[in-house]
């Protein structure tokens, strides 16, 4: 590591790259986005109009040739190029974040675990949304009691698309890794683990509705967690009306909360992170009560704590540069990878794995 700032190569410059990654990079003390790749020249054109200074690369190949430039390589290209791409930024002994999900399975991702650990260096995945807002004040909530004993967690990532938008995403190929189960799914099942542990049982369905669509667009995924409390996870394209994002049910009181964290509308809108950043309206909070529904005024307004997506490479820059934590390991990632393989199972032979 040389100088003040680490020098990150990102590959991928689409969604991920553009809308998150890039403007997350740039924001942060102590690293530096030297170098973009991507061989679409619109999209090099955006990339070199936002950031003035960076480096363009047509190919990973090229990024790989100066490993000796950088500090850093930040994966946020599609799916199926995650494992190999990870696997070559490690062996040139460079640390590495990796979009979620981290790879197709979680022996896979047991196994870039195992090489990091070797090369001792750092493998983290981006699974951003445990700084969403209402992740982080369900937490508090949590960690304060205010909700008791936990017996189900109702969790749901909707949104009406009626037509397919087609791309890599949406491709029924299984090399590509696509689908709402693997991409949806993996932020919401990382959340359940996170908030209440290991899942002793997993049950799923997934389904294809749209006309025209080729992998899942519509799934459900319940686990029971070995300590007992229930998760119930819906991920969907197809959701006319869409429910709570979170429906927190205690043994003294619930947690209903509505909408989605502003970060995402916030960076696609050319917005960056400064004063302010990750905050939404009274209006938007959530409420805790019991007996009423929140619908009609039950319960109290909870304020929902800022989003903070720049914690995650925050977090990323201290572990490189101080020895600090990882903020989210792979192998933490194998873990909710091992819950979308029994989902897979449990969908396609209509049965409950246990893990």
């Amino acid at each position: 590591m040389t100088g003040t700032s680490l020098r990150v190569g990102l590959v991928g410059y689409g969604l991920a790259g553009s809308v998150f990654h890039a403007p997350l990079i740039a924001a942060t003390e102590g690293l530096a986005l030297d170098t973009v790749v991507t061989s679409n020249p619109e999209r090099q054109q955006q990339a070199r109009a936002e950031f003035p200074d960076v480096r363009l690369a047509a190919t990973p190949d090229e990024l790989f040739a100066r490993a000796a430039e950088l500090d850093l390589i930040v994966v946020a290209s599609p799916n199926k190029t995650h494992v190999p791409l990870a696997t070559t930024a490690l062996k040139a002994g460079l640390p590495v974040v990796v979009d979620k999900p981290v790879a197709g399975t979680a022996a896979e991702a047991r196994e870039l675990a195992a090489l990091a650990e070797e090369r001792e260096l750092l493998l983290s995945v981006f699974q951003n949304r445990r700084w969403d807002n209402d992740f982080l004040t369900l937490r508090k909530l949590l960690s304060e009691g205010k909700l008791g004993d936990v017996w189900r967690f109702e969790s749901r990532f909707e949104r009406w698309r009626p037509k397919p938008k087609g791309g890599w995403r949406e491709s029924g190929d299984p090399a590509e890794i696509g689908g709402l189960l693997y991409d949806l799914g993996s932020h919401v099942v990382d959340q359940a683990l996170v908030l209440f542990g290991p899942a002793a049982s997993v049950y799923a369905e997934t389904d294809i509705r749209r006309p025209g669509a080729e992998t899942d667009d519509d799934t459900f995924i319940a686990i029971t967690h070995t300590g007992g409390v229930r998760s119930h996870l819906y991920v969907s394209a197809t959701t006319a009306q869409l429910g709570p994002r979170f429906r927190v049910l205690g043994s003294t009181a619930g947690y209903v909360k509505y909408g989605l964290d502003p970060q995402e509308a916030a960076l696609r809108d050319g917005l960056r992170p400064g004063p302010g950043w990750g905050a939404e309206p009274e209006s938007l909070w959530g409420r805790v009560g019991s007996g009423e529904s929140p619908v009609t005024g039950g319960g109290r307004p909870e304020p929902t704590l800022p989003g903070d997506y720049p914690a995650y490479y925050a977090a990323v820059a201290k572990a490189l540069l101080e020895g600090a934590p990882n903020p989210v390991t792979a192998r933490e990632a194998a873990a909710a990878l091992d819950v979308l393989e029994a989902a897979r199972r449990s969908a396609r032979e209509k049965v409950t794995v246990t893990l």
